[in-house]
């Protein structure tokens, strides 16, 4: 026997047949083989306390039976959450993930799907940075099935699974403006490029309606003194009569605006209203309480899984676009007046 781990040859040298009978055997394609040399396979195998490749199986059958996963950034409780939920739909079908993070590193993600190509993923679900031609590019070469999540990919017609952005949209307004919140700014990380900070921006103008008023403001990492500015003239252009709110674009953008009330020295919920996109775990604890939209994260990651999979079985329809209803988790940062 070889040193170390037996090998597929020691079974086969152990039972006294071929490798290719082992390989038979372990095929399922034991109707090819005499009861007695099934028997000796069984036997030596048990002896040698072999275990076969899944990958070298899955590979002989011409699958890996494994979908490769991009996220813009593991640091992200969404892109955790969205990880949860396609994993396990995979593994309830019988396949296992390899996850390639980057980082929010603009740039990588053709390097991130060459890597799991290489090692011969079935097919591809990706939530990435959403700019540039590196990922349409990347998959054409690549000649296998993909899920988008989140951010679309111009020039791209495959399957998607997201949030609602629309609908989420209107919830947060419908019940800003039924507490009498009037006067709205819609914080939001810069939109140039991103499908879906397009579509929330989009969104948030077309769910304006009289009393209300709103405008937009694009914040950028680390320009603090810019969003100081712009939760001033909010405040300036609601006077004593209207009352502002605050609709933040996601959870990065909901922590620069605490910081900047409480640098404000301001309140939420009296001084300013606030709803955003996301609901992190420590939204509860900051002032009364955040009002937010919780994501169906889990759902989108098990659609997304499930989307590719019955692609790998043949489905071959055309696109599909599944958007998914948020949920709207109301605090006291939202309190009517």
């Amino acid at each position: 026997m070889s040193a170390g781990r037996p090998t597929i040859s020691d079974v086969a040298a152990a039972a006294g047949v071929s490798k290719a009978t082992v390989s038979r055997f372990f095929n399922h394609r034991e109707r090819l083989l005499s009861p007695d040399i099934a028997a000796r396979v069984q036997a030596a195998i048990d002896q040698l306390g072999y275990a076969p490749s899944p990958m070298a199986q899955a590979l002989s059958r011409g699958r890996s039976r494994l979908i490769g996963l991009v996220v813009a950034d593991i640091a992200n409780p969404y892109s955790v959450a969205v990880l949860r939920g396609a994993e396990r739909a995979c593994r309830e079908a019988g396949y296992l993930v390899m996850l390639f993070n980057l980082g929010n590193e603009p740039g990588r993600e053709r390097e991130a799907i060459e890597a799991l190509a290489g090692y011969q993923v079935d097919g591809f679900i990706l939530n990435t940075l959403g700019r540039g031609h590196s990922v349409p590019d990347a998959v054409a070469a690549q000649g296998k099935p993909v899920v988008l999540i989140d951010r679309r990919h111009t020039g791209m017609q495959t399957d998607f699974v997201a949030l609602d952005n629309a609908g989420a949209m209107a919830q947060l307004c419908s019940h800003l403006q039924a507490g009498g919140w009037q006067e709205l700014l819609y914080v939001t990380e810069p939109v140039a490029g991103v499908s879906t900070r397009r579509e929330r921006t989009a969104a948030f103008g077309t769910c304006l309606q009289a009393p209300m008023a709103g405008s937009v403001f694009e914040s950028a990492e680390g320009d603090d003194a810019a969003l100081l500015a712009a939760l001033a003239a909010l405040r300036r252009r609601a006077g004593r009569k209207r009352r502002p709110a605050v609709v933040a674009g996601n959870a990065v953008v909901t922590l620069r605006v605490a910081r900047a009330v409480r640098e404000l020295g301001w309140q939420f919920g009296s001084d300013l209203g606030f709803a955003g996109f996301d609901d992190p775990d420590w939204a509860p604890l900051i002032g009364p309480g955040l009002t937010c939209i919780a994501q169906p994260t889990d759902a989108i990651g098990e659609g997304a899984a499930r989307c590719l999979i019955e692609r790998l079985q043949g489905h071959t329809g055309p696109a599909r676009r599944v958007l998914l209803e948020g949920q709207l988790v109301v605090r006291g940062s939202s309190a009517p007046g």
